[in-house]
């Protein structure tokens, strides 16, 4: 018995193995080949000698094999069976042969003149691999397959035959077409065999799914296929068509085309390309006015069984509009087969990308045919430099100067090695892989101008931190800056930039316009390039391998004498970059560090200039609507509209199947449209601070020379102990330490203060995009109102408005709140409070450095002094309530994350404690979190508990307000004891060796209280959590769309380590968002209720933003704090109201239920059960 079930679990794991080579590759038979002029002789008609032997020699092989692990003679009479069945299945084959050579001698005697079009060899050489391959196919199916596998494998290889041969039959047809003229009577074929063999074909595939049915892993068919063979194929066509674009753009034409020939003519390599692939080698065509390529590329792709698309169409008519002898009846036969594909004439100027003069060639060719055809579409609708930004308050010295002529005079050499080692790498590139057509980063490598690629490279050294940076950071940016300058040559290349300019400045014209205008641009233009061009985006993969290969060249070829600083040293040239290991928490990564050389030559340099790209810099103009997923914020710049993971795609897919975005497009617009400037006196205070070594109290960080001196010492000294020598250890780490977060820090803040230096006499905007659950960010990273506080006190709108009658108390109000000071009383407490300290108030403003200095003793230092300041002149005004103030008032919900937790689950007394309810005093719910634990506590202490009684005196509400803020976005109790730790080893006061057992008892009572105050929350968590959980464990990941129509999906999946080869090491990247792999349930459960939670706060704020700027008010958000001039607080916070009680007036949830059911019901029986599993979700 025990044998029997060995045997079976043998055959099915061999039936399993053949499944994939039996569906993808049986259909290749070793039938001779005809047609287009391949002779038939290279492949037998019969059976060879050679072949014979070779069959009976892998059915012996595979006989040998089986019988050695199970040597019994029941086991022999099968392989004797087997060698019996295999020799009528030769017979039958070399029948086969015989049949169809003589039908093919019968019915294929002429060649198609399509065939004319192929380049020499193309065919050929493909037809004669799929000869090689099929042989090495048949011999190997007829002698591994089981027995009663082995008639279906036969009858399958004579049905794929027929059908192949139908199937290229019927590609000859389509192609004369469209491009030659075919003589009928010679393509005569006898319709009733062809009949007869596909509907053997049919009725073999029948069967054979009977016997032979592939297993999914999880989810449904559909499923798999998407999942285990579209990504990869996805990754693969992305390389590709990257590929091929940049050596259109290069010039390289032949290198292209080759390639992509090399790809379709092997088997496995053709599976990855798509038409679009085979389009971009069309177009190249297409510019040079070749229709011989143009129809080979189309007789390529009915060879790989695809179909021509909009972008087929269009160049070949462009490039029939090209072709001064172009036959009118050539265009007519190409516009009937593009109808008979279901593709208008409008849809080609609609839906097709253009460059340069492509859309007036094809118009000429349309006209050609219709002479008054005229397109009727709409179409919607910063260029990249480098901004040299001057550091502020720097004073300049001789030793200064001469510190600065030295590095410069070494960036000089340094340019000129970087030169000519790229220029020789190039060379050698460009001889590499000439004759397989493998791709290389050669073309990669002619995008720009050589000394660009070195000016990138150079700026890279300038930036590397003293400490080093990981060798993949490093590489990421430098890829990623070539790839946004490739991105502005190619706009200029195909003349967009002219017509956006033109486009530009009709839309800045309608902004400039006190009137309510479309932000969703729509443009008739007839002529010209598309703004939208069409391009690949890079993949993560190819920013890296580019990056690290100009590492690489950094690494090895910049240099320096080692006596540049000590002539008493020995002259030698040491490398000023090193490649080096180490250790971040497990795993060792590499890194790159400075030599202490050339970082001592920068730190004495004191250089008076930053240098930044163009994208991280606030925008001095508008910036572009959003109007698709692809087009918008900077003019040239490639931005996206929604963040991702680097490499991630799924987010993207569902955009562009999603056709309504207008709401989400137009308050993304309106927050980008809000102008700003720099209040100049803040910044000044600021600045003077920062060169007066800073202050951490003020969040300003000191210099460097402020550091800890990192002591030095010889671990070899016998005089030390050792424990001595492990404290010194731990010493010199964390100086170490302390001295790269100092570093860290100072260099972020000059950074911002540089940047806001150079705009203090600009107005400028902030372009957005959004994260995948909707929440909208500013897209430069440096300096935004999204900062620190420090960053938020230097900005205020660019556009005043009058304070009105209540505008002051608003100012007033909001400094109150700025300090931390009155949580609970009400406004008007607040407003009397701000009045009874008026003379603090104007001391702060007047004299900031050297008064009482009141304002430093706020919650939020800066923006307290700004308001002062505000305030100060608009009381010294002549009449307070026409002052023009700019400066931004701001509205902060109340931990909103409960707020919509308990509008879900109509939660009266959560509703209370986060200010949804009407109370005559603002409730906070921090304080009341922190009295309950008080209370619980105090009891505790009563019953003599120690720990309970240590914390005496130290609950208050800075202890639990990060846990009660981030519980409603998941939190663990072990995320907040960590939280707890932190706030109480903040307090000096608290007895340090108490502080493990006193978080680990206060999250406890932490998580007890909101259990308690919110009822409803805690079951709608559990609720999505559950269902997320048995979504991810059916193999799909959560996915869900907002109230807007914004789809929204959770990119966690397995974590596959994916190999990255290059010349100065191997990088493992660890990819999480790969759909291939199975979704990461503990991720996906954790996280959908805090993201659906953020997908709903968002939309709360675009709701708001779309209504107030309907009513006229400017309106700026931070997520859930909303911003706008003093004087429209109260219409902002009506209509922050309305649009909250309208959200949640909606079903949300019952909604939600019936998108999850619907969507993941039929592949998760077990959802059904969680349908009433909330008591507010009704049918």
């Amino acid at each position: 018995m025990f044998t029997l079930f060995s045997l079976f679990l043998v055959l099915e794991a061999r039936i399993q193995q053949l499944q994939s080579d039996f569906v993808l590759d049986v259909q290749f038979i070793n039938v001779p080949s005809s047609g287009r002029g391949v002779s038939s002789g290279r492949t037998p008609s019969r059976g060879s000698p050679q072949q014979k032997s070779d069959n009976a020699k892998s059915g012996q092989s595979a006989t040998q094999g089986a019988s050695k692990h199970q040597p019994i003679r029941w086991m022999e009479k099968l392989s004797q069976e087997e060698k019996s069945k295999l020799k009528r299945q030769q017979r039958l084959q070399q029948k086969l042969q015989k049949k169809l050579k003589k039908r093919s001698q019968e019915t294929l005697t002429i060649n198609p003149i399509g065939s004319s079009l192929i380049p020499p060899g193309t065919t050929m050489s493909s037809a004669s691999r799929e000869s090689r391959s099929d042989k090495k196919l048949s011999s190997g199916l007829s002698a591994a397959v089981p027995s009663p596998f082995v008639e279906i494998a036969a009858a399958a290889g004579k049905a794929a035959a027929v059908s192949k041969q139908a199937s290229r039959l019927n590609q000859r047809d389509s192609k004369t077409k469209v491009f030659e003229k075919g003589d009928s009577e010679k393509r005569s074929i006898d319709s009733r065999g062809r009949e007869e063999g596909l509907a053997e074909v049919k009725e073999l595939k029948k069967r054979l799914n009977q016997r032979v049915r592939p297993r999914s892993f999880s989810g449904t068919p559909e499923m798999q296929e998407q999942g285990n063979a579209k990504r990869p194929c996805e990754d693969i066509q992305s390389s590709i068509r990257c590929y091929l674009e940049a050596c259109v753009f290069v010039g390289e034409i032949e290198r292209s085309h080759n390639f992509l020939l090399s790809q379709h003519r092997t088997v496995n390599q053709r599976k990855h390309l798509n038409t679009d692939v085979y389009n971009i080698v069309m177009r190249m065509w297409a510019k040079e006015g070749s229709l011989h390529h143009v129809g080979s590329i189309f007789i390529l792709l009915e060879e790989a069984g695809l179909k021509p698309n909009r972008g087929s169409y269009a160049a070949a008519l462009e490039c029939m509009g090209r072709s001064p002898n172009c036959s009118p009846k050539v265009i007519t036969r190409c516009l009937t087969q593009m109808e008979v594909d279901g593709i208008s004439v409008d849809e080609l100027f609609s839906q097709c990308g253009f460059r340069q003069d492509e859309r007036d060639m094809l118009l000429k060719a349309i006209n050609t045919v219709y002479p008054g055809y005229k397109p009727s579409l709409n179409l919607h609708t910063d260029l990249y430099c480098l901004f040299h930004v001057n550091i502020f308050g720097w004073l300049t010295s001789s030793c200064v100067s001469f510190q600065r002529g030295l590095l410069a005079e070494q960036r000089a050499q340094w340019q000129k090695i970087l030169l000519q080692a790229l220029r020789e790498s190039k060379m050698i590139l460009a001889e590499t892989n000439t004759k397989n057509y493998r791709p290389n980063l050669y073309p990669y490598l002619c995008l720009l101008e050589d000394r660009e690629y070195v000016d990138i490279m150079i700026q890279s050294v300038s930036n590397m931190p003293p400490s080093g940076e990981l060798l993949k950071v490093l590489a990421r940016d430098l890829g990623n800056r070539v790839y946004a300058k490739y991105c502005v040559q190619q706009k200029y290349r195909n003349e967009t930039v002219e017509k956006l300019g033109t486009i530009y400045d009709a839309y800045t014209g309608l902004l400039a316009k006190d009137t309510e205008v479309k932000l969703t641009i729509e443009v008739e233009q007839s002529s010209g390039p598309s703004l939208q061009g069409g391009e690949t985006s890079w993949s993560h993969i190819l920013t890296l391998q580019l990056g690290t290969y100009m590492m690489d060249l950094m690494v090895k070829n910049l240099k320096i004498n080692s006596d540049i600083l000590n002539p008493e040293h020995n002259r030698t040239l040491i490398p000023i970059l090193y490649h080096m290991y180490t250790f971040r928490s497990i795993k060792q990564v590499g890194f790159i560090k400075p030599h202490p050389i050339l970082t001592q030559m920068q730190q004495e340099a004191v250089e008076n200039k930053l240098t930044f790209d163009s994208y991280v810099m606030p925008m001095l103009c508008p910036p572009v609507p959003w109007t698709s997923f692809k087009f918008g914020a900077y003019l040239l710049t490639p931005t996206k509209l929604m963040r991702s993971t680097d490499g991630a795609t799924q987010h993207d897919l569902l955009l562009e199947k999603c056709q309504d975005l207008h709401a989400v497009f137009d308050s993304l617009n309106q927050l980008g449209n809000c102008a700003w400037k720099i209040s100049k006196p803040v910044l000044d205070t600021i600045i003077s601070i920062f060169n007066d070594r800073g202050s951490e109290k003020l969040d300003i960080p000191p210099p460097l020379s402020e550091a800890p001196k990192i002591p030095h010492f010889n671990p070899q000294d016998p005089t030390y102990t050792s424990s001595e020598k492990a404290l010194m250890k731990k010493e010199a780490i964390n100086a170490r330490k302390k001295y790269g977060e100092m570093h860290s820090l100072r260099t972020d803040a000059l950074y911002k203060l540089s940047i806001a230096h150079h705009m203090r006499d600009e107005i400028f905007w902030f372009p957005h995009n959004m994260d995948f659950r909707g929440r909208t960010y500013p897209c430069p990273p440096y300096f935004n109102h999204l900062g620190s506080d420090v960053t938020r006190a230097m900005l205020v709108f660019a556009e005043g408005k009058p304070l009105g009658p209540k505008g002051l108390d608003w100012l007033k109000i909001h400094l109150v709140n700025l300090t931390g000071l009155k949580k609970r009383s009400s406004l008007q407490g607040r407003l009397d409070y701000a009045n009874t300290i008026m003379e603090d108030i104007l001391d702060s403003a007047d004299n900031p450095l050297n008064g009482k200095k009141w304002w430093m003793e706020a919650d939020e230092p800066w923006q307290a002094l700004a308001c002062c300041k505000e305030i100060a002149n608009a009381v010294r005004s002549p009449d307070p309530s026409q002052f023009i103030s700019h400066f931004p008032v701001h509205q902060d919900g109340s931990c909103n994350g409960l707020q919509h937790y308990a509008a879900l689950g109509r939660d009266t007394i959560g509703a209370t404690s986060v200010n949804l309810v009407p109370c005559e005093v603002p409730q906070d719910v921090y304080s009341g979190v922190a009295q309950q634990v008080e209370e619980l506590r105090a009891k505790d202490a009563k019953k003599g508990l120690k720990i309970a009684q240590v914390l005496e005196g130290f609950i208050n509400r800075k202890v639990v307000k990060q846990t009660v803020m981030t519980v409603v976005y998941g939190v663990t109790r072990f995320g907040g004891r960590l939280q707890i730790q932190k706030r109480l080893k903040e307090t000096d006061e608290f007895p340090q060796e108490h502080v493990w057992e006193a978080s680990h008892y206060l999250v406890r009572l932490v998580f007890n209280g909101l259990k308690e105050m919110f009822t409803g929350t805690r079951e709608i968590q559990d609720w999505l959590t559950e269902s997320a959980r048995l979504i991810s464990k059916s193999g799909h990941t959560v996915e869900w769309v907002t109230p807007l129509g914004l789809p929204i999906i959770q990119p966690y999946h397995r974590k596959r380590r994916q190999l990255l080869k290059s010349t100065i090491q191997n990088i493992y990247l660890e990819i999480t968002h790969d759909t291939t792999e199975m979704p990461d349930t503990v991720k996906q459960k954790n996280a959908f209720p805090p993201n659906f939670i953020h997908s709903l706060d968002s939309t709360h704020m675009m709701l708001t933003s779309l209504h107030c700027y309907s009513a006229g008010l400017t309106f700026v958000s931070v997520h859930d704090c909303f911003w706008t001039h003093a004087l429209t607080v109260d219409t902002m916070n009506k209509v922050c109201r309305e649009q909250f009680v309208a959200l949640h007036s909606q079903p949300i949830l019952q909604m939600l239920s019936k998108f999850l059911l619907h969507k993941y019901c039929g592949i998760c029986g077990s959802l059904k059960s969680l349908k009433f599993a909330f008591p507010n979700l009704r049918p």
